[in-house]
């Protein structure tokens, strides 16, 4: 994985030490709170319903063994005992005292970690597929891109305040395991001909109140020419980006209204105007990024064999464990969606274990993935039943791991000053009520992804089950989508009618999936049933 040059951690040091002294000037009172809300947003720190919440960048989704050790310290120390994994590889912490962020973030500049641009309106972590550099579909590890990408957007003094957030997406594999068309601006690197990499540019995704899968803007833009692509594409969305109305400030809404053959001979014409050797040492950067993790990389191994172990050590594996593309090993994925659980929470302890394991299994690295899990990429084939009964002992060893059980959700009204409705006890209902099923009628192949309200950080467009909750007349009440997914087919769920309570949600998710598994072909998965027979059956089957 990359690590901190002199300049990196000259970087990181120097913001912390700056985010010290107007933390103090707020805590003295020589900033009122509107005063010291930019600078903080620029600092990965809101104030949310109850206290104040820290976002830690993990960029990419990669985190080593002392990093994840430190995130359960921290969650320990200043938190009330865990951390929150988001959609975003990120990391937050709910309930955060003002007082103990500079040391926060001290702590977190110790281990190469910060939490600059987790929020505001400036380019977001760019998030990848969690087993970059190991999934066995990979034409190219995404991993150096996302890392150059981090590298030219921090602090970019043109892009820090951009109509409205930007988030961008990177995969290198035929399989979308990142959500990639439902970002500002995706990434599909492969290699051409001579084994050089090419991007294929997407644009003009995103969720929300308008939700809309990206589509292509340019096809093979090779490296040389990539980080001067997305600079003009920027720099036209931030001039044309709409800033009177926030709900309409994404580069999605400006495409919808531009149209995109518009907004191509603009981005033309901004790129004519580029001094291109700004951009000239970005080949040999990326050429360094490279390096370090092609170092990392690990030998093919001889003589290693799946163990056979018991039938719920093969369960375990056969959904969670991933073909590895080095001969010898499994990338293997921690489930956070244990029966009952908060999706994407784990305490302080279990990230110290986790670290641990990952120190003894997995080469010191871990992921985390966009549906909030956990991934150790190295796992040797011979290392793997013991790992499953280490994991067991931390009730970290749930076999779910993309099936209906493995739902995403947001903090909802629980934490979030945004949101209108509560998504963690409805996830936690769910939770217990889909187990029961897989446990007795085996996997369950369909996401189910929950959000609070209309802004969609739980994805619930993107769902093949989406549920929205919603404030009608003062009561909370929970709208179904249906038919959507994240994957290289993406598409955006369609609303199934009118919402439903809190109590009705478990059996009206029941019926849905009773109604799909009696319309179903030939083992078909919930998005191919759905795009066959429609959303009547279903809608039939829940307003009786």
């Amino acid at each position: 994985m990359y690590a901190y040059d002199t300049f990196d951690q000259t970087f990181v040091d120097q913001r912390a030490a700056e985010f010290r002294d107007q933390i103090n000037r707020r805590l003295s009172g020589a900033l009122s709170e509107d005063e010291f809300k930019p600078l903080r947003l620029q600092n990965g720190l809101y104030l949310q319903l109850h206290a104040y919440m820290l976002r830690v960048a993990i960029p990419y989704g990669v985190l080593n063994a002392r990093q994840l050790q430190m995130l359960g310290d921290l969650a320990d120390r200043y938190d009330k005992g865990y951390g929150h994994f988001t959609t975003r590889q990120n990391i937050q912490y709910n309930w955060t005292k003002l007082s103990d962020v500079a040391d926060m973030i001290d702590a977190l500049a110790s281990v190469q970690m910060h939490a600059i641009q987790t929020s505001g309106n400036c380019i977001r972590n760019v998030t990848t597929d969690a087993y970059a550099g190991v999934a066995g579909d990979e034409w190219l590890d995404p991993r150096p891109t996302a890392e150059l990408l981090r590298q030219w957007s921090s602090l970019h003094p043109e892009f820090a305040f951009l109509p409205r957030k930007f988030k961008i997406a990177v995969l290198g594999a035929a399989q979308d395991r990142a959500a990639m068309k439902f970002h500002d601006i995706g990434l599909w690197a492969k290699l051409d001909d001579a084994g050089q990499p090419i991007y294929d540019i997407w644009v003009g995704g995103g969720q929300g109140r308008t939700p809309r899968v990206a589509r292509l803007f340019q096809k093979a833009v090779p490296l040389a020419d990539l980080l001067p692509t997305l600079d003009a594409m920027l720099r036209v969305y931030n001039l044309a980006g709409r800033r009177d109305n926030k709900y309409k400030a994404r580069i999605k809404i400006l495409i919808d209204e531009m149209g995109l053959e518009p907004y191509r001979a603009a981005v033309a014409e901004e790129l004519g105007q580029i001094d291109r050797s700004v951009f000239a040492p970005a080949l040999g950067e990326y050429r360094r990024i490279a390096a370090q993790f092609e170092t990392a990389q690990r030998p093919a191994l001889q003589g290693q064999k799946l163990p056979q172990g018991s039938p719920a050590f093969q369960a375990w594996l056969q959904q969670n464990g991933m073909a590895h593309k080095v001969p010898g090993y499994a990338a293997i994925a921690i489930s956070l969606k244990a029966k009952g659980a908060i999706p994407g929470d784990a305490s302080g302890a279990q990230m110290r274990a986790v670290a641990a394991l990952a120190e003894r299994y997995s080469a010191s690295e871990l992921r985390v993935s966009h549906r909030q899990n956990l991934v150790l990429p190295w796992v040797k084939l011979n290392d793997l039943e013991e790992l499953y009964h280490a994991l067991l002992e931390q009730d970290l060893a749930e076999a779910n791991i993309g099936l209906a059980s493995d739902i995403i959700a947001c903090p909802g009204l629980d934490y979030c000053a945004l949101a209108t409705a509560r998504s963690i006890p409805v996830a936690q209902a769910l939770s217990h009520r889909l187990r029961e099923r897989e446990r007795l009628q085996g996997p369950l192949d369909l996401s189910l992804n929950i959000s609070g309200c209309i802004n969609a950080c739980g994805h619930h467009h993107a769902a093949n089950i989406g549920i929205l909750g919603l404030n009608r007349t003062e009561t909370e009440t929970y709208q179904i989508s249906l038919g959507g997914r994240a994957d290289e087919d993406a598409k955006v769920g369609d609303i199934l009618g009118p919402g439903f309570s809190q109590d009705q949600v478990p059996e009206v998710i029941e019926t849905l999936i009773d109604t799909w598994q009696a319309l179903r072909a030939d083992g078909e998965d919930f998005a191919t049933t759905y795009a066959r027979v429609g959303k009547q059956p279903f809608k039939e089957a829940v307003y009786v």
